[in-house]
């Protein structure tokens, strides 16, 4: 992909798998007993326990147990994996079944209110001549490798869906619609986010591509969002397909969320913490934490980088770009997408940090 892609990002989806130590999985569950213990209580022990999709015992310390029906699976033979252990309680796909997102209602106030849409102009006219403008300068930007924008839908009530499907996954993860980076209190401060901080250095996004940015910004604002769905699948979880063509070089969406210090991470839970700079300094290092605040990027799915037919799957590229001095996350379309293909990226990129093999 030309000179965008020397420095590519990787997913600390859970550090903590290599750092924190190895906790007995196996007997986390509040569930009661399928049977009552033999006579000889030593002969009853949890090393009985196999899981339900391999029929092993191995690998003991990522095999968790159901807090309902006390049955074993390895987390890795999950679909969709997981991680590491989830705090809190935790049910087999079998006593999960009856827990299917709610679908946020395909009502537009309740989708204008949730995304905090600020129409200045008509939605469709607002959309026709920023279509109108985009269409005139492909070639050219082609040609010099330019970042392109989204080119979102056509339809209204079409974008409404796309909206309504994002919205229904961030309510069943508990997250909230934020379309930037935040800083909190109690968190890394803006302040920290300085790009010459990055080991090596990095790149800087063009004043052209810095536009095709903030163009893209400013449709989300007004209600034109990525031609993306956002759907549920029983082996991968939610994840994201396209809505329609996709150029390559268009800019898909940022990686938002909570910033932090690497820090203070490294032992979290959270399942989708993104590099944000990976500071000489490792006290300087930063993630994006988008368990909380969140857009679309969340939701992308990581290819399985250990096989052949899982890299033919990676049509994005996540590309770490310091503007105005900050480091940003964007995830570009590194060929052409056709319409209803899922999109997928290298969780590790060039770190090799984040186990994929288990990936579907």
């Amino acid at each position: 992909m030309g000179s965008y892609y020397p420095l590519l990002c990787s997913v600390f989806i859970l550090r903590s798998l290599r750092m924190a130590p190895k906790t007995p999985f196996r007997r986390r569950t509040r569930a009661s007993p399928l049977r009552s213990p033999p006579a000889d209580a030593k002969a009853y022990r949890y090393d009985a326990t196999v899981c339900e999709e391999c029929h092993s015992g191995d690998d003991d310390d990522e095999l968790l147990l159901c807090d309902k029906c006390d049955r074993g699976f390895h987390t890795f033979c999950l679909r969709p994996i997981l991680a590491c252990v989830p705090k809190g309680l935790w049910f087999c796909p079998l006593c999960a079944a009856d827990k299917k997102p709610k679908q946020f209602p395909l009502i537009q106030t309740k989708i204008v209110d949730f995304f905090r849409i600020q129409w200045s102009l008509e939605p469709d006219d607002l959309g026709s001549r920023k279509r109108k403008k985009r269409s005139g300068g492909l070639a050219v930007a082609k040609k010099k490798r330019k970042l392109l924008p989204f080119n979102p839908s056509e339809d209204p009530g079409r974008r409404l869906e796309q909206m309504a499907s994002l919205a229904t996954a961030l309510t069943a993860t508990g997250a909230v619609f934020s379309n930037e980076l935040t800083y909190r209190p109690g968190m890394a401060p803006r302040l920290a986010n300085c790009a010459c901080y990055e080991k090596g250095g990095m790149q800087v996004l063009s004043k052209e591509d810095t536009e095709t940015l903030n163009l893209c910004k400013k449709m989300m604002e007004n209600g034109e969002c990525p031609p993306l769905m956002v759907v549920y699948d029983p082996l991968e979880g939610f994840t994201v397909e396209a809505d329609r063509f996709i150029r390559d070089l268009t800019i898909v969406t940022e990686y938002v969320g909570d910033v932090d210090y690497l820090k203070n991470r490294e032992h979290d839970d959270g399942d989708s913490m993104m590099t944000l700079l990976s500071a000489n300094d490792p006290s300087k290092s930063l993630v994006i934490c988008p368990d909380q605040l969140s857009n679309i990027a969340r939701f992308i799915n990581g290819i399985n980088n250990h096989t052949r037919d899982g890299k033919k799957k990676q049509n994005l590229k996540c590309v770490r770009f310091s503007m105005n001095g900050e480091s940003r996350v964007l995830l570009i379309a590194n060929r052409d997408i056709t319409k209803g293909e899922r999109l997928y990226y290298d969780y590790n990129g060039s770190e090799q940090e984040y186990p994929t093999e288990h990936f579907v």
